[in-house]
């Protein structure tokens, strides 16, 4: 198979697993948004719940072009390997702060999560910089978001 079409097959892979990542947030996301969420008080520039979902499976739909792209160029590369590594970790901690901050209804340790993904998000974009630039910029989105999204999770837990 030519390296195009396998880094294709990888970027369509990548995608899956993000949108399945979404989707898994999504469960959780479900349980509370409409009875728990509802009663939070919440800064006068929280967006409308309906921006989340298109929002969301953009950003999934980026972070698996990008982790894509940066597989694409060789698994058995150290800096690829590293690289998605750091990634599988964001995706972990991006999918627990669903789960905390909806499921188990916990803002403030979802707050610490968010600190952390943040950082990783960073590691995150510096490894697929070394590998594909394009991989990293692709990334930024997804960084502008969660850094909003810390700041509305830290004001809901200030005003609650």
């Amino acid at each position: 198979m030519r390296r195009e079409k396998k880094t294709y097959l990888r970027i369509a892979l990548a995608v899956i697993v993000c949108l399945l990542v979404g989707a898994l947030s999504g469960f959780a996301t479900q349980s509370s948004v409409d009875t728990w969420y509802t009663t939070l008080n919440k800064p006068s520039f929280n967006p409308p719940n309906w921006i989340f979902a298109p929002v969301w499976t953009t950003l999934y739909i980026l972070m698996g072009i990008a982790a894509g792209i940066v597989w694409g160029h060789g698994y058995y590369h150290k800096w690829v390997k590293t690289a998605l590594y750091f990634f599988g970790f964001q995706l972990l901690f991006n999918a627990s702060w669903s789960i905390i901050f909806f499921g188990l209804q916990s803002p403030l340790p979802a707050l610490l999560i968010l600190i952390i993904l943040l950082g990783l998000i960073l590691l995150t974009i510096r490894r697929f910089k070394i590998v594909s630039r394009t991989a990293a910029y692709l990334m930024v989105p997804y960084l502008l978001w969660v850094l909003f999204a810390g700041i509305l999770n830290f004001k809901i837990v200030q005003l609650n």
